[in-house]
């Protein structure tokens, strides 16, 4: 007999159906095959589903068995056909009625060998998948339910144990449907962050770049000496950022969940990533890839902060290629296997010391580098990487007095995040109908439409481009700093202070100082 089962392949941060196909010989020696492109976790079902089936009651048919995994030509990964072929050998075997209707259904699960269900990766992309196909259930382990559960329109039934499953096919026990989950009721009202910009004594000027970066999606790159509080700031910035909106959190909720990052018991992610790789990250960790091409940080930090502390430290390789990233928000991973694309719209926050020794302008301390070794330091990071960082400061010592001071006290993260995320609406409403979502995003095109200068201010930026000697990229980086500035103090149009302000946060040279 034949049963035919739906479930579903995860291809990069997408799902597509595959039919599970199994067939119970009433003739033949007994054995148990598995086509279509499995790879071990797959093959190792075999051995998985036959315990599970024995230790949960059923009878596991000792015939000629064969199991097709469709299409046939893509390769099947992970271990989330285990619950489909087990569902199919208690159908094919007449253990369960053939009349079932399982057309529009989906099943996919784990199984422990004493027949219960484990966590599974990838839900998220397969209820999505679920309901671009207009299917109408899905039968997955109940500890991921409510990943599932986020998605309007589809009936979702946690199930504990292939056992459980059987006595609702069979009207013995019915399983109740997980509830939709809204996203608004799920949103986090109090974050707790590791830092608070309260926290951080002085450093306003280094403050008011975070703001500027949080509101309008903006690179920054902190320099200054040991101490200076460049990796309190970059740590304090999650607690500005605006709040995620339900697409931007589905967006991040399907990378984690394939790759293995989502919380068990989770639904989707509810604060903005904050990524920090060690300076010893390969490429294939910051970038992704790998024979099965997985998500690397800067995907993980989708519509978060990917902060690189100790940036001349990276290889040299490494920070490379992060260009075209920075600069296209996607990553495309070619194998011989095929191309995979994942998204890395990330701001990036970059650490760097002007020294090896780290104290070159400390007023403190005395640098005892080389000036042979200074520059080399410096030119450890090139200068396209340099050039597509969008706000560069230098973090000054803080002076001792202001350390000590207990009055002294900074704005609450609160209130300034409160001002991101004004400036956040009117860049939402700014791009309505497109798919830009920071000012920061926005092509030359865009800036040329949604950035319109006068024709002063048109002038005074070629002068001081010119003056400066920056590129193009930077000419138009500029003006998006200022739109950003200008959104900030709620201005309809670019005035030439925003402009000014812009450019004070472009290097002078393209190095660290």
């Amino acid at each position: 007999m034949l049963a035919k089962i739906f479930s579903g392949a995860t291809v990069g941060l997408d799902s597509i159906p595959i039919e599970v196909e199994v067939d119970v010989a009433s003739q033949g020696l007994p054995s148990f095959t598995i086509v279509g492109l499995p790879d071990k976790a797959v093959e190792e079902a075999k051995e998985r589903v036959r315990a599970a089936l024995k230790n949960s009651g059923a009878e596991f048919p000792a015939r000629r068995i064969t199991v097709n995994l469709a299409p046939a030509d893509l390769p099947k990964e992970g271990p989330a056909y285990d619950l489909p072929i087990a569902l199919g050998l208690l159908i094919a075997s007449g253990q369960l009625p053939s009349s079932l209707k399982l057309e529009k259904t989906v099943v996919l699960g784990e199984l422990s060998l004493d027949g219960s269900l484990r966590h599974t990766n990838g839900i998220l992309p397969m209820a999505l998948m679920a309901k671009e196909k207009k299917l109408k259930n899905m039968f997955l382990p109940a500890v991921d339910s409510q990943e599932a559960a986020i998605i309007r329109g589809l009936r979702i039934y946690p199930i504990q144990s292939i056992q459980e499953l059987f006595h609702h096919l069979s009207n013995l026990k019915e399983i109740n449907p997980e509830k939709y989950i809204p996203f608004g009721s799920i949103r986090s009202e109090t974050s707790i962050f590791s830092f608070d910009m309260s926290e951080i004594k002085g450093q306003e000027h280094a403050k008011r770049a975070l703001e500027i970066a949080a509101a309008g999606g903006h690179n920054i790159f902190l320099k200054g000496v040991p101490g200076s509080g460049k990796t309190m700031l970059a740590r304090a910035l999650p607690s500005i950022l605006p709040a995620l909106s339900e697409e931007e959190a589905l967006e991040c909720t399907k990378i984690y969940s394939i790759s293995g990052n989502l919380p068990v018991g989770e639904s989707i992610i509810k604060e903005r990533p904050f990524r920090s790789p060690h300076h010893t990250t390969s490429r294939i960790g910051l970038i992704g890839g790998g024979a099965k091409p997985k998500p690397g940080e800067i995907s993980l930090a989708h519509r978060g902060i990917l902060f690189l502390d100790e940036f001349p430290e990276f290889p040299r390789h490494v920070l490379e290629s992060l260009r075209q990233p920075i600069e296209d928000g996607i990553v495309q991973i070619s194998r011989a296997a095929g191309t995979m694309r994942f998204p890395a719209k990330f701001i990036l926050a970059a650490a760097a010391n002007p020294c090896p020794c780290g104290n070159y302008g400390s007023k403190k301390k005395t640098c005892t580098c080389l000036p042979g070794h200074i520059s080399r330091y410096q030119k450890k990071i090139s200068g396209p990487i340099i050039d597509r960082i969008d706000i560069h400061v230098t973090v000054p010592e803080v002076k001792l007095k202001k350390l000590t001071d207990p009055k002294l006290t900074g704005e609450k993260s609160k209130k300034i995040q409160a001002r991101v995320q004004r400036a956040r609406n009117q860049q939402a409403k700014r791009f309505k109908g497109t798919k830009i979502v920071w000012n920061a995003e926005m092509s030359n095109n865009q800036v040329r439409d949604f950035c319109r200068l006068s024709t002063n201010n048109r002038t005074f930026l070629t002068q001081v481009t010119a003056q400066m000697g920056l590129t193009a990229r930077a000419y138009y980086k500029m003006i998006k700093i200022a739109r950003t500035i200008a959104d900030l103090e709620n201005a309809k149009s670019i005035e030439q202070k925003h402009l000014a302000e812009a450019v004070g946060y472009r290097p002078v040279e393209d190095n660290l100082m």
